[in-house]
């Protein structure tokens, strides 16, 4: 009569028999959700946003390289290049993937109204010679 019978012990027929398991299931889902909408979708949504800008990239941008040289988009060479003034005379090319930050868009129609601006002043400065 040393061994007395086990009473605490379950049936044993199934893990997910009883409710004890499931509960105990409960707070790593609930961790995986919190994950999901914390972590992990705002980390997509970065990315889709990342690509979103450097697919729209233009001559003309002003744009942050990973490495922190800010530039202007001279050419884009293919889908993976393009190349950027970062100086006067002074061109580098860089991949796509590299630029971090668009930081202002060229206005085409502000870009056509200075250049109105400069051929008038320049006939002006002509017809007082």
């Amino acid at each position: 009569m040393l061994i007395s019978a086990a009473y605490a012990q379950g049936t044993g027929t199934g893990i997910f028999d009883n409710q004890g398991a499931l509960i105990q299931f409960l707070p790593l889902v609930l961790i995986f959700v919190v994950f999901y909408f914390l972590l992990i979708r705002p980390q997509q949504r970065k990315a889709k946003d990342h690509k979103t800008m450097l697919d729209a990239l233009r001559r003309g941008d002003r744009v942050v390289t990973g490495g922190g040289i800010i530039g202007t988009v001279a050419r884009v060479e293919n889908p993976e290049e393009v190349t950027v003034d970062i100086a006067d005379g002074v061109r580098v090319r860089v991949l796509r993937s590299t630029i971090s930050s668009v930081l202002a868009k060229p206005d085409p129609a502000a870009a056509r109204e200075a250049a109105k601006h400069r051929e008038e002043a320049r006939a002006k400065a002509e017809t007082k010679d």
